[in-house]
């Protein structure tokens, strides 16, 4: 029997996971699914999430409420813009809530959202849509292994 190593750097770690607003609504969960299998510090999981995990071991579930600092950030009033309504096309019906495609000064894929608009004036927000939300984080660990080196 090896000995059974506790979530933290240098380690890759099988999970499933449900992430959940405080009124319930679920956001994405793997419980019904496959587990995800990350390596601590890859990236594919944000910082403070991955930090509430360390110690954890094989075996062990819980549930932590990540703040909007540790998780998609604070809602941040300078994200919100405001483009001349000519800027859409006749083709793209704006209704509230829409997501939209823009494209970044680098041309990197930007989404947003069309919060409000009117005949002259369409305000997108682009700030992550779970900006400012405390979020639920449940886990139940499955596997902890040393991570491989490559």
């Amino acid at each position: 029997m090896t000995e059974q190593l506790p979530v933290g750097p240098g380690t890759t770690v099988t999970l499933h996971f449900s992430l959940r607003l405080e009124d319930g609504e679920e956001i994405d969960s793997n419980f019904d699914k496959d587990p995800a299998t990350f390596t601590v510090g890859d990236g594919n999981l944000l910082p403070g999430f991955e930090k509430v995990l360390f110690g954890l071991m094989p075996g062990d579930q819980q549930e932590f409420t990540i703040p909007p600092e540790d998780g998609f950030g604070q809602h941040n009033p300078s994200n919100m813009q405001e483009m001349p309504r000519d800027q859409f096309g006749p083709d793209i019906e704006l209704e509230e809530g829409l997501m939209l495609s823009f494209a970044d000064a680098q041309k990197a894929e930007l989404p947003g959202v069309v919060r409000e608009f009117d005949d002259q004036r369409v305000l997108i927000d682009f700030n992550h849509p779970l900006a400012g939300r405390d979020i639920l984080f449940k886990v139940a660990v499955l596997n902890v292994e040393p991570a491989q080196v490559h």
